[in-house]
Formats: structure tokens, C-alpha cells, sequence
């Protein structure tokens, strides 16, 4: 089943497209036009993120922009939902660790291993530019594909709420 979307919609939708292209191919200028005056970012598990404008333009700078993820990066969406304000996406995304993930994993140097984890991203949207984007990943299922935890006697898994997660989407 094909979605459509209303033209407020697509509209947000292009608005987060356009964001996360920036992100990736190194454009700061243009990530930060998507933004408002004083937008935020968080990344929960690991607290790292930016506060105000200058707050996330000095972390993309430093961490994010132009170097989001290795060269193999895969991104596989499970669910999107769309409010007024707000977009939520689910995603999944896959990658061998072949450089220092800062803004996810800093200070653990490349372990060239296969990384398979889900993402929830919560960006908030007023007047066609980005308030913010909340960004939620099991840190501990990272750990494990990583070999930096070891998995057990523990309630946690690697790849596998990742691709189970996918398993769904494929329905």
C-alpha cells in the first residue's frame, strides 16, 4: 500500500529530507536554514547534542556534519508518523564501524564490525524549520555488536531487535 500525504505533509517531510541530506553530504549552511532561531538536538542515550543555534551549529561542526556515518551506511525506515508538529520516524540503520561515530560512539576507535540498530527520531517542526530533533538508539545493543559489552546474564541483545524490527517492515 502506497501512503500519501497531504501537501502540509509533504512538506515536512521534504524539510527533514532536505536537513538530513545536508547532514550528509557536509552541508552546514544548509542544515542549519532548516533550523529556527533556537532549535536543540539530544541524543538520549548518550547526552550529546547542542542548545541554541550556536549550541547545534558548534555540534554538527564538531561532530556531525559531513561525518554522519562510514561509506556502507544503509537506512531502512519502518514507520514514519506525522503530527502537526512533529515527525517520528522509525528507522533502522546498518554500518561497519570503519571510523569514530562521535556523535553516537565517541571515543571508541573503529572495531570494523557490523553495526545493525534501530533509531526513533523525533524532529519538531514550527513554520516549515526544525525546533528540534530528539534521537533515540539502544546504546547497549551497539556495545554488543561493538564487542565492548558483553551480552551476558544481561537483558540486552545486538542485531537482533534490529532485524526483527525489519522482519515487520517487510509485511
Amino acid at each position: 500500500m502506497e501512503l500519501t500525504y497531504t501537501a502540509a505533509e509533504q512538506e515536512m517531510l521534504d524539510l527533514l529530507d532536505k536537513h538530513i541530506a545536508a547532514e550528509m553530504r557536509g552541508d552546514m549552511e544548509t542544515t542549519m536554514s532548516t533550523m529556527t532561531g533556537e532549535p536543540h538536538l539530544l541524543n538520549v542515550p548518550n547526552m550529546i547534542g547542542g542548545d541554541g543555534y550556536e549550541g547545534v551549529k558548534k555540534f554538527y561542526s564538531n561532530h556531525l556534519v559531513g561525518k554522519f556515518f562510514p561509506p556502507d551506511v544503509k537506512f531502512d525506515t519502518i514507520s514514519v508518523t506525522i503530527g502537526r508538529t512533529r515527525i517520528v520516524e522509525e528507522i533502522v540503520i546498518s554500518f561497519t564501524h570503519t571510523v569514530e561515530i562521535e556523535w553516537m560512539i565517541p571515543n571508541i576507535a573503529p572495531t570494523n564490525r557490523r553495526v545493525e540498530v534501530a533509531f526513533v527520531v523525533v524532529a519538531g517542526i514550527e513554520n516549515l524549520k526544525l525546533t528540534h530533533e530528539h534521537v533515540y538508539w539502544d546504546q547497549a545493543s551497539v556495545l554488543v555488536q561493538l564487542g565492548l559489552l558483553d551480552p551476558t546474564g544481561l537483558p540486552v541483545t545486538g542485531a537482533e531487535s534490529a532485524r526483527k524490527l525489519l522482519s515487520f517492515a517487510a509485511t
